[in-house]
């Protein structure tokens, strides 16, 4: 093979490589309605992809930290999408975010509320982030993230010690729209500490 081959062949390497690392990108955002972090890019092997790419609006910035592919549609959901794709999944919405999200109650939450067990904590004024695992059994998929089942919702939110009232509405709506049975809130409530066990024993009686 000659010199001039042998460049000619390095060279549609080097594009296919680039293709490829831009596919696995992509891939990646698509989880999370399109947006992704510096850590997937340099994961990805992108760096010099996305330098073009922010020039020309194939990507966009959005935060410290986090991009999002230019071409994806704006949705209701999007905080929620882009706060799971900072902690890369491993997060789920929770408590007063869930609530709202499952239709559950009228607390109309001013912060995003999110659960994770690992990564690094953004700087945001409108998020909280409770540091904890979540079992499987915990969390469902709301396709670009995760979100909390409404009885963890339910536990969740007794034990931050919202007024009875509102934990009230919140238990009724879950049994009233069958997002979960009362039987199975009052099971569960049996991890909890017996006062706040209680709490929710009384909302489920009053459902």
């Amino acid at each position: 093979m000659s010199a001039k081959d042998t460049a000619r062949e390095a060279a549609a390497n080097r594009v296919r490589d680039l293709e490829r690392a831009w596919s696995v990108l992509r891939r990646s955002a698509g989880q999370h309605a399109g947006y992704f972090t510096t850590r997937s890019v340099v994961w990805a092997g992108c760096e010099n992809l996305i330098r073009a790419a922010l020039e020309d609006g194939t990507v966009v910035r959005v935060g410290v930290g986090l991009m999002r592919l230019g071409d994806w549609p704006a949705g209701p959901l999007d905080e929620y999408a882009m706060w799971s794709a900072w902690f890369d999944g491993a997060a789920a919405v929770s408590h007063h975010s869930a609530a709202e999200l499952h239709g559950l109650g009228r607390l109309r939450p001013r912060f995003v509320h999110m659960s994770a067990s690992i990564g690094r904590l953004p700087s945001a004024p409108g998020l909280v982030v409770v540091r904890r695992s979540l079992r499987s059994s915990e969390v469902e998929s709301a396709g670009a993230f995760l979100v909390t089942t409404p009885v963890r919702t339910v536990l969740d939110l007794a034990e931050t010690g919202i007024g009875q009232i509102a934990l009230d509405e919140v238990v009724a709506d879950a049994v009233a729209i069958h997002r979960c049975a009362g039987t199975e809130i009052g099971t569960a409530a049996a991890s909890l500490p017996s006062h706040i066990a209680i709490r929710v024993r009384r909302s489920v009686a009053r459902a």
